[in-house]
């Protein structure tokens, strides 16, 4: 029975590593999952001690995934090390720390449509900084997409917008989803290194750059131990998805290619807004399903070629 069982296992799970829509959607889904971490975090471990532990945890599994080619791959980003370092910075420590201090005035529903807005950032960025030109279906997407995320930001009312009347949380998420939109950008210039060798390199460059974070946090509020609940948020978010959806993306990627895999990405958003409904209970307002609607056709339209 025992050896009739055994290869079957692992038929299925070669199957699994070899199937990217599976290995995409749960990347999609870890992510996802990271609202709601962050939501759960509250009162259970404090955010930059929650970014400086989720680095120096997920550290260790991710050097060990690169470990044959770090030597050589961080020989070559020695000499671009203050490129890594903005990187790591803004798109890793900078996104995480505006990302678990928001989770403290605004709700995962929230958190997880805005990030959508990211996508419409890049094509911005893009077009300003390298004149890459965007198709018109591409710009008609973004554009719906930057409504839906305006349209959270304005809970259903234009004219708050006018009044800068935000909620403080919504504003942080939305300067954290610039700060990655700025490392997507700066991804055209990523030295030719392995996948696994730069994620090392940006967890590294995220773990020293979250340190002055972590000192001011603990010189100005005090250092507090996380409670059980806090380690499991912990664990989840250094090795969910700082380690393992990167592991999960970068093979479908390896499976499909960069611009297939991208468009699960997109899932991201709408996972989030069932998760934080259906896990948190957090309520449903006409708006959301607004903005929900503008996300997902903004998705569609602008995957559509022009």
């Amino acid at each position: 029975m025992v050896e009739i069982a055994a290869p079957a296992k692992r038929s299925l799970g070669k199957a699994a590593w070899d199937s990217p829509i599976l290995l995409l959607a749960l990347t999609a889904l870890i992510w996802a999952g990271h609202s709601i971490v962050g939501r759960l975090a509250v009162g259970e471990i404090a955010p930059m001690t929650l970014v400086f532990l989720r680095w120096a945890v997920a550290l260790g599994p991710i050097a060990y995934a690169a470990r044959k080619t770090i030597r050589r791959d961080f020989r070559v980003l020695a000499p671009r090390w203050p490129l890594v370092l903005a990187m790591g910075g803004l798109g890793f420590t900078g996104f995480n720390a505006l990302f678990y201090a928001a989770a403290h005035y605004t709700t995962a529903l929230n958190m997880s449509l805005i990030q959508a807005c990211v996508p419409g950032l890049v094509l911005i960025g893009a077009a300003a900084a390298f004149r890459v030109r965007a198709g018109p279906l591409q710009v008609l997407g973004a554009l719906l997409t930057i409504l839906g995320v305006a349209n959270i930001a304005a809970q259903g009312d234009w004219s708050r917008l006018a009044k800068l009347s935000v909620n403080f949380g919504d504003a942080m998420i939305l300067l954290a989803s610039l700060f990655y939109a700025f490392y997507t950008l700066a991804l055209r210039m990523r030295p030719a290194v392995s996948g696994f060798g730069f994620l090392a390199a940006m967890a590294l460059a995220a773990l020293l750059t979250s340190i002055p974070l972590f000192a001011i946090e603990v010189a100005t509020v005090g250092f507090a131990w996380p409670s059980w609940r806090g380690w499991l948020v912990l664990l989840y978010a250094a090795l969910g998805p700082a380690f393992l959806a990167q592991v999960l993306y970068m093979r479908g990627v390896e499976l499909i290619g960069p611009s297939r895999a991208g468009v699960f990405v997109n899932l991201v958003p709408v996972f989030g807004a069932l998760l934080a409904v259906a896990l948190l209970g957090e309520p449903f307002a006409t708006y959301h399903l607004v903005a929900l609607g503008l996300v997902v056709a903004g998705i569609v339209i602008a995957q559509k070629r022009s």
